[in-house]
């Protein structure tokens, strides 16, 4: 490397040097108790962390310069865990979340039934409550059940409406078979009970008009008798 070159940049390495022993002048002037004996719990922990991370990497830098393999020397391993500090930091400073206060109800459930345990009017009051429920969920169950038999049984599908009305169909017409081949049936008995009428008649009692001549024939041959014994008292 040209010496050239060199110069400036020690001349600003100098500089640097200056500000930094400024910027410390407060810390090196007393010590680091004393420094943070007035700070906050927060600054506090900020600033011993910040003092241990300074001072480590100042270390690191030291060995790399020296040619020491450096990630594999301790002061690493405590760069890494002050690093987990940093974000421990971190954290605690962030906004807390809200939490939304909610009641466990089971878990307050509890509490109050071994509170008021071998209590026995507490007991046959829950009881009863617990009977009414399981009432109350049955006949809802049973609701619901009969709603969808309800339901199952109106959404029939239309072929075996269809269908049944063809029976129907077929039902009447052999309804209206049936009845023809009655009154069928009922004419010729009456037409055959009307052909066996004059036969009976014939064989059966005289009818009217026989019975009006014989009359007649009676009531003659009383007039011819009376007659012939008026004739006969005649002197």
């Amino acid at each position: 490397m040209d010496t050239n070159n060199l110069f400036p940049l020690l001349e600003r390495l100098d500089d640097d040097l200056d500000d930094l022993e400024e910027a410390l002048e407060p810390f090196l002037g007393k010590s680091l108790v004393g420094v943070s004996k007035n700070l906050p719990v927060m600054d506090k922990a900020k600033l011993h962390v910040l003092v241990t991370y300074t001072l480590e990497s100042l270390i690191f830098s030291y060995l790399r310069l020296h040619g020491v393999d450096a990630k594999n020397h301790p002061v690493f391993q405590e760069l890494t865990r002050v690093k987990q500090y940093f974000e421990k930091i971190k954290i605690l400073e962030a906004e807390p979340e809200q939490r939304n206060m909610t009641l466990d109800k089971e878990a307050a459930s509890r509490f109050i039934k071994h509170g008021l345990a071998g209590n026995d009017k507490y007991d046959l009051e829950r009881a009863e409550r617990e009977a009414k429920e399981k009432a109350r969920a049955v006949f809802k169950a049973s609701m619901i059940a009969k709603k969808m038999v309800a339901a199952s049984s109106s959404a029939v599908p239309s072929s075996d409406q269809s269908t049944s009305n063809a029976g129907g169909d077929s039902d009447t017409k052999m309804n209206t078979d049936i009845k023809f081949s009655s009154e069928n049936d009922h004419e010729k008995k009456r037409g055959k009970h009307e052909k066996t009428k004059p036969k009976r008649r014939k064989q059966g009692k005289p009818s009217k008009a026989d019975l009006m001549d014989e009359k007649k024939e009676r009531r003659q041959k009383k007039e011819q008798a009376r007659q012939g014994r008026q004739s006969r008292q005649e002197p």
